[in-house]
């Protein structure tokens, strides 16, 4: 069964970095797009940052030029690259995958605060 752990969450005071990491078991990785989500306290889900299997990314409105999305096939992992991070970029943060999109990380909660 194919698993996403994702890991580097924690507390950061505002301006301050994170790494996100997303390990991936099985062998799809390589041939799956890769994508990080988010969910604030009474928000929706949003969709934050994707890499594709051939290494183009995209980025949402909010974080474009602080966050840089990259994946390492090798280690069949996807990092999220979080600089000047705000109190509004606080949220859970989960990782998703797979051939159909449908395979999801347990989430790694994410606090800006001062």
């Amino acid at each position: 069964q194919v698993q996403l752990v994702e890991s580097g969450g924690g507390l950061v005071q505002p301006g301050g970095s994170l790494r996100l990491s997303c390990a991936a078991s099985g062998n799809i990785f390589i041939i799956s797009n890769m994508n990080w989500y988010r969910r604030a306290p009474g928000k929706q889900r949003e969709l934050v940052a994707t890499v594709t299997n051939r290494g183009s990314t995209g980025y949402a409105d909010s974080v474009k030029g602080r966050f840089t999305i990259s994946r390492d096939n090798a280690k069949n992992t996807v990092y999220l690259q979080m600089n000047s991070l705000k109190p509004s970029d606080t949220a859970v943060y989960y990782c998703n995958g797979g051939p159909l999109q449908n395979i999801w990380g347990q989430g790694i909660q994410v606090t800006v605060s001062s």
